[in-house]
């Protein structure tokens, strides 16, 4: 399918529903999801954070400790994350693959690395009252928690885990036990967002930040890449497919003129293709940032020798 033609069918999903008669019977007020398993820790990341920034702000300075560009990354991947799962799109995403499909990106590839390039440990760690950080800090460096965190945030293991939730999560029957199981749909959007963001975090400031940048570059383009292809293989395998994956996510495909496969190979196709063009932008970024140190570790070599 060209990519207009994608584009196109895109924006049908946005304004279609309005006309479509099974979804103009549902109340709207029905359409937006209140979970509070995923809203109130959403929402105590984001109270801390707010506060852990003004607080830190009064001690150090606007835009010191956090920036200004943080705090807007935070904000916005916070918004994005808040409405892929409680807006109409969640609740279309249990009825339609390409809906569902949508909301998993937003959460992995939008909302995921805007939070992580946040760096929210800091602010986190400032909104505990004074007399609790020390206890906090010494918490953190168990190593009951320090032993754990170091083996996750290894590079190997982000980008394992960040895959693995991938391709577990789109199995048959784990995707069909999810739309049935509310506990284990809550559990697969937590644990896409959850590795997605440690994927991110160990891509931006994981190992090798305090060594050498190029080193954190170089390792981050070669997890993009590992990425970018099992991602992408995933996506073709939907939508090459001539069998249809989940049966019991087609109830509202034919009312967007589709059939319940061309609606999995929708899907596929944003996995493959929007997906693995963000990945691939990331990559391109990191790639710049390693070649841009490379020159001028170059440059700055001669003057060290004399």
């Amino acid at each position: 399918m060209p990519a207009l033609s994608l584009l196109a069918l895109l924006l049908a999903l946005l304004v279609r529903p309005a006309m479509a008669h099974g979804i103009s019977q549902v109340d709207p007020g029905s359409l937006w999801s209140f979970d509070p398993w995923l809203l109130s820790p959403l929402y105590v990341v984001g109270i801390g954070f707010y506060g852990g920034t003004q607080r830190l702000w009064h001690h150090a300075g606007g835009g010191r400790g956090v920036s200004f560009a943080q705090v807007a990354a935070f904000w916005t991947g916070w918004l994005i994350v808040a409405l892929a799962l409680t807006s109409p799109l969640h609740w279309l995403g249990e009825r339609l693959f390409t809906a569902h499909m949508v909301e998993h990106e937003l959460l992995m590839v939008v909302g995921a690395p805007l939070m992580a390039f946040a760096r929210i440990n800091g602010p986190m760690m400032w909104s505990l009252p004074a007399a609790l950080r020390p206890a906090a800090g010494r918490c953190l460096n168990l190593p009951i928690v320090a032993r754990p965190w170091a083996l996750i945030s290894h590079p190997i293991s982000a980008t394992a885990l960040h895959g693995l939730a991938l391709w577990i999560w789109h199995a048959p029957p784990l995707y069909a036990w999810a739309l049935q199981n509310t506990g284990i749909h809550r559990l697969q959007h937590i644990s896409f967002f959850a590795t997605a963001l440690l994927f991110w975090w160990m891509l931006l400031h994981g190992r090798g930040a305090g060594r050498s940048v190029r080193l954190r570059d170089g390792i981050a383009i070669v997890c993009l890449f590992v990425t970018v292809m099992h991602s992408g293989v995933l996506g073709a395998l939907l939508t090459l497919s001539t069998r249809l994956w989940i049966p019991s996510q087609d109830v509202f495909a034919d009312e967007f003129g589709l059939t319940p496969l061309e609606d999995q190979q929708l899907a596929g196709m944003l996995m493959w293709m929007p997906m693995g063009i963000l990945y691939t932008g990331a990559a391109l970024f990191f790639a710049y940032r390693w070649l841009t140190a490379m020159e001028e570790h170059s440059r700055l070599r001669p003057i060290r020798a004399d």
